[in-house]
């Protein structure tokens, strides 16, 4: 019987104490002290509390308003919306919070969260990639105006991260192309892939898939057009050699060369 009753004492233990716990929140909640729940609300943000948190600052951020402690709460307000995950809303806020109080000693903190809020929103590559875009802009900004903050290695580092991201995006893209047998469409991928990452880990596929790209569109195009596209293809040929003469494509790369050269004589005798 003992036993019993011990065994359902434990296991009313946890409901008394949230009870309890819900009751002192609720006490916090309808006080009239704006000190005291203040000094809870950080309590809470610092506990990880982050819901119990935040309807406490947002209606303190009303009733501070104009004080010397409206810095304290709207900063405790920004941050706690980034523990709740909400990185859009708080990307916004410490922005505005750092340019309300430029002379905070959080101000430095707060530039460069409303970046990295931006940041953590970044999907995978294969995804829409406006946040990539927003997320490299913010944190170029943040390096521009806080050039000397010990922060400007980390962000340097994530923008090269995202840049990254953007050009599997492109190299994907084109690859796709020319998947799907969209010779034309793939060249130009290429091409524009190849220009906005120079220093691109896939170049030298890139350049390789636009040779044989370049020549299947020679292969497909009407009379009147082949001829260009073939001395495009020689032009794209001569590209993969000169950044990559031993490139691990170079059987593939001559076959395609000798190929054209031959099409382009046969070409030159029936127009002579």
């Amino acid at each position: 019987m003992i036993g019993l009753l011990k065994f359902r004492f434990a296991q009313l233990l946890p409901l008394v104490f949230l009870l309890f716990s819900c009751s002192e929140y609720q006490k916090v909640l309808k006080s009239s002290d704006l000190d005291y729940k203040l000094e809870k609300a950080i309590e809470y943000y610092e506990e990880e509390k982050f819901n119990k948190a935040y309807p406490l600052l947002e209606e303190l951020l009303t009733q501070f308003r104009g004080s010397r402690k409206a810095e304290t709460v709207y900063y405790y307000y920004a941050k706690t919306l980034f523990g709740m995950r909400d990185h859009i809303l708080a990307a916004y806020h410490f922005k505005n919070f750092y340019q309300t109080f430029p002379n905070s000693p959080h101000e430095d903190e707060c530039a460069f969260m409303s970046a990295y809020c931006h940041y953590l929103e970044s999907p995978s590559y294969s995804l829409d990639q406006s946040y990539t875009y927003k997320a490299i802009n913010e944190l170029q900004l943040y390096v521009n105006t806080h050039s000397k903050s010990p922060r400007v290695p980390e962000c340097n580092m994530i923008m090269d991260e995202l840049r990254g991201k953007l050009e599997r995006k492109s190299y994907e893209r084109a690859r796709q192309y020319y998947r799907m047998e969209l010779y034309q469409a793939a060249v130009v991928g290429f091409n524009i892939s190849l220009n906005k990452f120079p220093d691109s880990q896939f170049r030298e596929e890139m350049l390789e898939l636009r040779l044989e790209s370049q020549f299947l569109l020679a292969e497909s195009s009407i009379e009147k057009k082949r001829m260009q596209r073939y001395r495009e293809t020689l032009t794209a040929y001569n590209e993969l050699m000169q950044y990559y003469p031993e490139t691990d494509y170079k059987e593939e790369a001559e076959e395609i060369r000798a190929r054209t050269q031959q099409k382009i004589q046969e070409l030159k005798s029936l127009n002579s």
